[in-house]
């Protein structure tokens, strides 16, 4: 028994030897322009939350009377405010192409057994996008 311990002992190891890791920067994401691509539009969900933080603000000025509302929408016209929004609406754009072009491949769509190209299935969003913008933007320039 006491050479069986011995033996196992002999075996045993108390440290596991470390694997070679490559070490990696910290901006490692800005090497290839789909890492910089991917990274901008996981950080684009920032920009998601200002805007329905901005809407709750926009609300709850409007409940509160022509007064709050005059303060918010004058707060909405300083540069500040101009350049945050000018910037949160490009990263909304991002957000909403990046989305559009990898719904293809998150529900891939088949017909009669085979594959509906990518540009068939991320088209109809783009379209449906148009339409829905240019009807808010007619709503809005409109005179009455």
């Amino acid at each position: 028994m006491t050479e069986m311990s011995e033996l196992n002992q002999a075996a045993h190891t108390e440290f596991h030897p470390r694997w070679y890791r490559k070490r990696l920067s910290t901006w490692w994401w800005l090497g290839e322009w789909h890492y910089l691509v991917f990274i901008l539009r996981e950080l684009s969900s920032l920009s998601v939350a200002w805007f329905v933080g901005l809407t709750l603000f926009q609300l709850r000025a409007f409940m509160r009377g022509p007064d709050s509302y005059g303060r918010f929408t004058d707060t909405l016209q300083s540069p500040i405010m101009i350049a945050l929004n000018l910037i949160a609406f490009c990263f909304i754009m991002l957000h909403a192409i990046t989305w559009f072009n990898l719904a293809p491949r998150a529900m891939p769509v088949r017909v009669g057994g085979k594959r509906v190209p990518e540009f068939l299935v991320a088209a109809p969003n783009y379209v449906l996008w148009i339409a829905v913008s240019a009807f808010v933007a007619w709503l809005l320039l409109r005179t009455s």
